[in-house]
């Protein structure tokens, strides 16, 4: 009977059933980001992928421990040969095709991660905005997938200093060192994994980029590789083959299982996490061993080829429909498969293969000096984009302000209302403001930080004008967005106004199903205390407007209106109680897809981004909880005539585009709304 010795026990580092968990892992990560809906726990991948790497490295590192400076140099030289010369490639290559097809609205974001990108600091970058791969509102960029790279790159800058700390301790103390490095990093695995689980609780956006909450995936590979010499001498073929089948169903469950709702990384990355570990524990150990398929050759293939499939294949995911002209359809996805494949194993041959076997590259000298060239030039190519973006803007400020101050009579929301027989459209016409700059002409409560965001804990009041008659704006971005129209009208109306404003929160009485417990709490209490500054005669007006951006907690998008309705009718219950005049704007029709990026994709063609009022969003629980509260100081008021008329919702409207992104109204479109607005709030103040 033939024994399994683990890759530990071995002079020899090549493991076929490594190579075929290599490609386990990037099909489970290409196949969920290409058909997301049916594979929907594929990103376990990544964590298949940091497992892989800590065995790999701790095995490497306990047998041939860096205990010299030089030493040291050369394990992050031969990681850097590894890794840095095909995401290099494949940087400058996203670099270009992002000039040559991508929409100039995309620019600006995708130079900024492309510069983290090459410095390997994305993850932070992404943790920072809360991003992830779904996020609503939020376009991937073509160089989001790097964060794991960034981790992994991260670990190894601390790693050796950890496994080398351990020896050198051990030799001071006469212990032995086997023992200790298992101590050592079997701490990194309990503390790393408490803040795992802890952060994905408290912060579940930032949780799933940052190192602290990765960094026990890749040292339980770690602990694998620091046990697998004894696991070899103890555990025969039959065992290892029930450990083999345990681990690639653990790893199957967890892909087929999880969703974008589980709770990532924390304890739900035991499933894979300790599933990797399992397969790479056992090897390959008898016939019944489910790796034995991994030696199939084109598995082995796969997974040699496994780290230029990840680099490449989600730039071309983000990019190809720039050139397609939408959605990604089955032959679009077929072709970027054989694409990536294609790709991947050129980059094999010819970048990866090339930098760590020939020997003129593998002084440390010209290493250190590639890997420094290297992000120097990812980085210029970043800021030159950047650069041309700020000139673009710069232009851009300059003819949108020559356009506001035009006295042009039938400029946005006038063109509508005057009716589009006497302002006729010009699909040629420039747009204000351009696309490019559409997505930063937002209201002066994003600049002037007026928003109360997650925890909700923070509650500013920014305050606008110097009137007499005192005016309250309340809600979440959706009554932001109105700002530079109710500016308009203090200036003209004697109005100070002071902001209520909440980011993805809305002042109800119906919990809302937030991420965390916590947060939906304090939502509420931030509702309530809303309402106790507000109510009554503390102010001659409160105007507020929502979005419904979750549901109420305990619903689906298919069941939330009716209990959203209700938490509002109770709330503004509430105000007219306390005799408080409330008006509820309606939430406009709006496309849910950015309307700059569409704009910037169909050049003097602005109706290619249109839409019908049954196309847009509608549902507004607000505004349906006033009408049917029908009380004399809670009235509303419906604009949607100026953003729709004979059956058609606009991109654009007299030459300026209406939304900043899929749902909010820029700030120049606004500011044409104000007598219109003024109208309607004269007439139900008289009324």
């Amino acid at each position: 009977m033939r024994e399994n010795v683990p890759a530990a026990a071995k002079n020899s580092g090549f493991r076929p059933d490594i190579q075929g968990l290599r490609a386990l892992a990037v099909s489970l990560v290409v196949t969920y980001h290409l058909w997301p809906e049916q594979l929907t726990g594929g990103y376990v991948g990544v964590d298949v992928f940091f497992v892989i790497s800590g065995f790999l490295i701790t095995s490497h590192l306990i047998r041939k421990p860096p205990l010299t400076g030089r030493e040291m140099a050369q394990f992050y030289g031969r990681r850097i040969r590894r890794l840095l010369p095909a995401s290099f490639a494949v940087l400058a290559a996203t670099a270009v095709a992002t000039r040559l097809v991508a929409a100039p609205t995309q620019w600006e974001g995708i130079a900024k991660e492309i510069i983290a990108s090459a410095l390997y600091v994305q993850n932070w970058v992404l943790a920072s905005s809360s991003v992830d791969y779904m996020a609503e509102g939020i376009d991937p960029t073509p160089t989001q997938h790097f964060w794991s790279l960034a981790v992994e790159e991260q670990f190894y800058l601390v790693w050796p200093l950890v496994i080398m700390a351990a020896f050198w301790v051990a030799a001071k103390r006469r212990l032995r060192a086997g023992v200790l490095v298992r101590y050592a990093i079997a701490a990194v695995v309990v503390v790393s994994l408490g803040v795992s689980v802890l952060a994905t609780t408290a912060e579940p956006g930032g949780a799933y980029f940052i190192t602290p909450t990765r960094m026990w995936e890749l040292a339980i590979g770690g602990l694998v590789g620091s046990v697998a010499p004894l696991a070899a001498t103890r555990l025969n073929a039959q065992t290892n083959a029930v450990l083999a089948w345990a681990g690639i169903l653990a790893i199957v469950l967890a892909s087929v299982t999880y969703t974008n709702a589980t709770p990532f990384p924390g304890s739900a990355a035991l499933v894979p996490v300790l599933g990797t570990a399992l397969v790479i524990l056992a090897g390959t150990s008898s016939s019944f061993s489910p790796t034995l398929f991994f030696r199939w050759t084109p598995v082995q293939w796969l997974g040699g080829i496994s780290y230029s499939v990840y680099l490449w294949h989600w730039p071309l995911i983000i990019l190809v429909p720039y050139v397609s002209g939408g959605e990604l359809g089955w032959l679009d996805k077929a072709v970027i498969i054989v694409v990536t494949l294609v790709l991947a194993a050129l980059s094999k041959t010819f970048i990866e293969d090339k930098f760590r076997f020939t020997k003129s590259a593998q002084g440390l000298m010209p290493t250190f000096r590639f890997a420094a060239a290297g992000m120097i030039m990812m980085t210029v190519l970043g800021a030159a984009q950047l650069a041309e973006v700020n000139y673009r803007s710069h232009q851009a400020e300059q003819r949108l302000l020559a356009v506001e101050t035009s006295g042009d009579p039938c400029l946005g929301a006038a063109a509508i209302a005057k009716g589009f027989d006497v302002c006729e459209p010009d699909p040629t016409a420039a747009l204000v403001p351009e696309p490019e700059l559409a997505k930063d002409d937002r209201s002066d409560a994003y600049a002037d930080g007026c928003w109360s965001n997650a925890p909700f804990t923070e509650r500013p009041i920014c305050t606008y004008g110097s009137g007499e008659k005192k005016v309250a704006l309340v809600g979440n971005s959706h009554a932001g967005h109105w700002l530079p129209t109710l500016q308009k009208l203090a200036e003209r109306n004697d109005w100070t106004i002071s902001t209520f404003l909440v980011s993805r929160c809305n002042p109800t009485d119906a919990p809302l199903e937030l991420d965390t417990q916590e947060k939906t709490d304090n939502c509420l209490a931030y509702g309530d205390w809303v309402m106790e500054q507000t109510k009554g005669d503390k102010f001659d007006l409160v105007i507020t407007s929502e979005r419904q951006s979750v549901p109420v907690q305990g619903e689906t998008w298919e069941t939330t209106e009716a209990p959203a309705v209700a938490g509002y009718k109770s709330y503004l219950s509430r105000w007219a109680e306390a005799d408080t005049n409330v008006v509820v704007i309606k939430d406009p029709l709006f496309p849910g897809g950015s309307i700059p990026d569409c704009l910037a994709e169909n050049p003097g063609n602005p109706g290619a981004c249109a839409g019908t009022p049954e196309d847009w969003y509608w549902m507004d629980p607000l505004e349906e909880a006033a009408n049917e509260l029908s009380l004399p100081n809670i009235k509303t008021v419906n604009m949607d005539q100026y953003f729709c008329e004979d059956g058609v919702c606009h991109a654009a409207i007299g030459s300026v585009v209406t939304f900043f992104d899929g749902s909010h109204i820029t700030a120049t479109y606004a500011k044409t709304l104000a007598p219109y607005l003024d109208q309607a709030l004269q007439k139900l103040l008289r009324d």
